[in-house]
């Protein structure tokens, strides 16, 4: 097996890949810090490595069967001369749960969120419905780069370790990200915003209609961008009013 990494091109090749993953799993990634916060805060970290275990264990498996992914492409049946196969279902199937979950996100961000309300009678997620959220939404994420993956690439090695590699820079990104998350009520808005615009373009290519994921990701630069220069000028205009306050004291 270990030959294979002794051609320049099968490292160039797995290089490739582990930043492919890393990026497009970026979406993944800010669906899993979303719903680990709603954990209570000694199990979120559990949550999450649990979370991105689950999600380890399906990639493999997806790669594991290839052949079985090449046939999801085939047409099973057709609407008004648009042929549909088990791919366009999944990704419709999954835009619509991740409109759904990212909306409801967004009601209990808005209606749940107020510190004078009984924050008691909010529904707490078990661990293990987190857990296998995160796991059947990844199976989403990862048709696409799975079939990516095996167009670039015939060794199964090579994918595998690039999915582990992308895993692994996850693992580590993973409680940072979560942290800045939930200390930014106006970032997790913009995440969660981010995922709705990922559950439309999952219809939209169920349906036969791509949006290249260039677009979508530079509308979301441009926003964290905005974001980010709205964060620093309010953290400046704080320092100015403490500054202030500590002057006419």
């Amino acid at each position: 097996m270990w030959e294979i990494f002794s051609s320049p091109e099968n490292w160039a090749s797995l290089l490739t890949l582990t930043v492919l993953e890393i990026v497009l799993g970026v979406d993944n990634l800010i669906f899993l810090s979303i719903l680990a916060s709603r954990l209570p805060i000694e199990k979120r970290r559990v949550g999450r490595r649990l979370g991105l275990g689950a999600a380890l264990i399906t990639r493999l498996g997806l790669l594991a069967s290839v052949a079985w992914i090449v046939t999801l492409s085939q047409p099973v049946f057709t609407v008004l001369d648009l042929a549909i196969s088990w791919r366009d279902i999944i990704l419709g199937v999954g835009g619509l749960f991740l409109i759904a979950k990212s909306t409801l996100e967004v009601h209990h961000s808005v209606e749940g969120g107020d510190e004078f309300g009984p924050k008691e009678s909010a529904k707490v997620p078990g661990l293990w419905s987190v857990v296998a959220q995160i796991a059947v939404i990844d199976i989403i994420f990862s048709l696409d780069t799975v079939m990516t993956a095996v167009g670039m690439s015939d060794h199964f090695p090579i994918m595998a370790f690039a999915v582990i590699a992308a895993v692994c820079v996850m693992l580590f990104a993973a409680e940072p990200l979560s942290r800045f998350v939930d200390a930014h009520p106006t970032v997790k808005m913009l995440a969660l915003s981010f995922l709705i615009l990922i559950g439309v373009s999952l219809i939209a290519d169920a349906l036969h209609f791509h949006i290249p994921k260039a677009y979508l990701y530079f509308a979301v630069a441009f926003s964290i961008g905005v974001e980010s220069l709205n964060l620093w000028a309010t953290k400046r205009l704080n320092a100015k009013r403490a500054a202030a306050k500590r002057t006419v004291e």
